[in-house]
């Protein structure tokens, strides 16, 4: 857990070459078309391309760019990383103390997903591109980035799952766009971008190493139904709406044909069907296209694996493997000389937008520095985010502690041990703090001090959960109970007999079971991974000076679950054992549904502006073509009155629900339609929670995975109990809104 923590608060310095901009006032770049500011980008770009030599060409297509000496073009490193917050990665890195030796920590997007607050994910991710540009202008940091991760979390053992907001398309999509939009600087900005976001893991990617299946060499087998519902929507939002200026291809395979080198997602579906333009650009997974050849073994030569990548439209090896092979390719003529020169003017279009070419007094994005980095404004939106996130499990009214608690047993190898000692200590308790065990062991030696600890105590917190060890970038999970013996030292706490609170922590989410049904375990919290302010989040919420309102962005299913269906089984609908994936294909019960979450208050809720009662589906056809895409065209805008009818001043996330048949194939029983965060509703106030909802989010696809708005009897519901409902008919004729592209394989 610490590792994860360094990656982004970067209190490690490291080497890498410092960042230097060409100089279009001197030749040879003063004459050429590149610099002209009056000309569009891939212009600019085109007539730098036309400079370069094959072998320049080729040494510039990975992701540690040479650059040309020659024209005056400084080296580029293509692969910075900014998660939840500039992290330290090849073309980042932070001096060893004083200016430039960190940046914001935010919150893990899975936490950070469980706000369900858009306008705070856009926030965030203005300050990371901020921080980012500061970092860039003295030479910290690139300007292209390699976030976000938006595959859909659909299996909790995934080691990558913490990277993601959840695993609800809805959610994802517009967590994305608001992500892509802040880190850019502006919906699709002008003239300059901030930086640069790249959309990944394009497509299906959610295996690392589960059970010797490697993502190197693994093939998702999708239905293409599937394909278009689940596994693409976020891509779409991502780079057709939200216009990020880069995708990346994955490790993994798609139905034969490795990620990096099929032609039918880099070019049918990403430049065709959602049009992304030549001044964006696709990077290879790291490494991904060798595996083309070494471990898909979809080439018979190496050549042919590095030519096949960079003719479906693969512009940037984030690897060696182009500049070792490439050569031989365009010696044998497997590639041609205007290939190599497309893939490296979308590259160096994406430069010119994002000012590179141009002079810095134009450039507000050039005035950053140091004291733009970790503001008083970046700290406290860390802060929120954190609080925003946690989700309340289960209370039986034990939280917020009472006033009579002043000495707390703080138990557990939580992740950021310090961090939460110091939040108890900052609200005046008496902490007792003992390890008791850590994540993983099986080890008992910690036991007897962590129960005496509880007896002496007014009440017990145990903080623990998962790590980084258990779920990371090279492994899944086998299980997903409790790992180790903490599941025992907890036992031995509700033993003692005193407030026992549990708080987890951890990416995904493990089987509460047993948890759940012990009335000596009066409450638990989830906290996933909260970053440079968790400490301080989770007591303020034990504390009761902020109220919780995060709710569940995964289902949290039964340990048997991982049983039932294996990791390498990409299908969403239940087909023989397989109980189906993720709340909306789930058939068995989970220990916590998805959009769970409870809070210290209670509250009504009543129809401010409720949905028709019957609406024509020609009529929002027609209504909706004035949309750029008639799938984000508008359906309805409700509004529901939520009123604190409690005591605690607190948040409130409304999630509406639908539920009905939607057409003649099997689909979810109810689907996520709109959501949004409501603040600070006081004890006998009423806010209203406006809640837009799109075409798209009725629709679904077909087997071709063609989106249409079938006519059915619909039912929406409020929240994950139901607490307000309304049902409604869509009439007329099915309407086909979209025309997926058919693979030709």
């Amino acid at each position: 857990m610490i590792v994860h923590f360094l990656l982004t608060s970067a209190l490690v310095a490291g080497s890498a070459t410092a960042y230097s901009f060409p100089n279009c006032a001197a030749p040879p770049l003063s004459g050429n078309a590149v610099c002209n500011t009056a000309l569009d980008p891939v212009t600019r770009a085109t007539a730098l391309i036309d400079l370069f030599t094959v072998p320049e060409l080729i040494s510039n297509t990975i992701n540690s760019s040479p650059g040309v000496a020659r024209l005056g073009l400084p080296a580029y490193q293509w692969w910075s990383e900014a998660l939840h917050g500039v992290g330290y990665s090849p073309g980042v890195y932070f001096s060893a103390s004083g200016e430039f030796s960190s940046s914001t920590s935010f919150p893990q997007p899975i936490l950070m997903g469980a706000a369900f607050d858009d306008q705070l994910i856009n926030s965030v991710a203005g300050i990371i591109g901020m921080e980012a540009r500061a970092l860039n202008n003295f030479g910290h940091a690139g300007l292209d980035f390699f976030t976000p991760n938006i595959n859909p979390f659909k299996d909790p053992r995934w080691g990558r799952g913490q990277e993601t907001p959840g695993e609800d398309t809805l959610h994802l999509s517009n967590y994305m766009y608001n992500l892509v939009v802040g880190l850019q600087g502006g919906l699709d900005p002008s003239p300059y971008y901030q930086v640069v976001a790249t959309c990944k893991h394009f497509a299906g990617y959610d295996l690392e190493n589960w059970e010797e299946n490697l993502c190197f060499k693994f093939n998702a087998v999708i239905a293409t139904q599937d394909l278009s519902e689940y596994y693409l929507p976020p891509f779409q939002t991502c780079l057709r709406d939200a216009k990020a200026g880069a995708a990346m291809c994955s490790y993994n395979g798609v139905n034969g044909i490795p990620s990096c080198a099929d032609t039918y997602l880099l070019q049918d579906i990403l430049r065709d069907f959602w049009g992304f333009g030549q001044d964006r650009w696709v990077a290879s997974d790291c490494d991904a296209v060798s595996d083309i050849y070494n471990s898909h073994k979809y080439t018979a030569t190496p050549q042919q694996g590095a030519a096949d990548a960079l003719i479906a439209g693969t512009d940037v090896d984030c690897g060696t493997f182009y500049s070792e092979w490439l050569p031989t390719a365009y010696n044998q003529s497997l590639i041609t000389e205007a290939q190599l020169k497309t893939a490296l003017t979308r590259q160096y279009a994406s430069l010119v937008r994002l000012g590179y070419f141009d002079p810095a007094e134009g450039q507000s994005y050039r005035s950053y520095n140091w004291s733009n980095v970790n503001t008083p404004n970046a700290q406290k939106l860390a802060y929120q985010a954190a609080v925003e996130g946690m989700v309340l499990l289960k209370n039986d009214g034990t939280l917020p502690l009472s006033g009579n608690v002043k000495t707390i047993a703080l138990i557990g190898a939580a992740p950021y041990l310090i961090s939460p000692l110091m939040g108890a200590m900052q609200h005046g308790y008496n902490i007792k703090y003992v390890m008791g065990t850590s994540i993983s062991t099986t080890s008992t030696d910690g036991f007897a001090a962590a129960v005496a600890a509880a007896k002496a105590a007014d009440a017990v917190i145990y903080a623990g959960g998962m790590d980084l060890s258990v779920e990371d970038e090279a492994n899944d999970r086998l299980n997903i109970t409790w790992p180790g013996n903490q599941l025992d030292l907890i036992a031995e706490l509700q033993a003692v007999g005193k407030p026992l609170v549990v708080a987890q922590f951890g990416g995904g989410q493990v089987d509460d079971t047993l948890l759940k049904g012990a009335a000596s375990v009066n409450a638990i919290v989830w906290g996933g991974y909260p970053g440079q302010s968790g400490g301080q989040a989770l007591f303020d919420i034990l504390a009761g000076t902020v109220a919780p309102a995060g709710r569940l962005p995964v289902t949290q299913y039964p340990a048997g679950y991982v049983n039932e269906i294996p990791m390498t089984d990409m299908n969403l609908r239940p087909h023989g054992t397989s109980p189906g994936r993720t709340y909306k294909w789930y058939t068995g019960t989970p220990v916590y549904p998805f959009g769970y979450g409870e809070h210290y208050t209670t509250f009504g809720f009543g129809w401010s502006k409720a949905p028709a009662n019957t609406y024509n589906i020609q009529q929002l056809v027609n209504a909706g073509q004035g949309a750029t895409y008639i799938d984000t065209a508008t359906f309805d805008t409700l509004a529901i009155d939520v009123t604190n009818t409690g005591k605690v001043t607190s948040d409130y996330v409304a999630l509406l629900f639908a539920s009905g048949q939607y057409g003649p194939t099997p689909y979810p029983n109810k689907s996520l339609v709109t959501y949004t965060r409501l603040h600070g509703i006081a004890p006998g106030s009423t806010l209203t929670a406006t809640l837009p909802i799109a075409l798209r989010a009725l629709a679904r696809a077909d087997v071709n995975g063609n989106f249409w708005l079938y006519p059915a009897t619909y039912t929406l519901v409020l929240d994950t109990t139901g607490t307000l409902t309304h049902e409604f008919t869509l009439t007329g004729n099915a309407a086909q809104l979209t025309r997926f592209p058919q693979n030709p394989a």
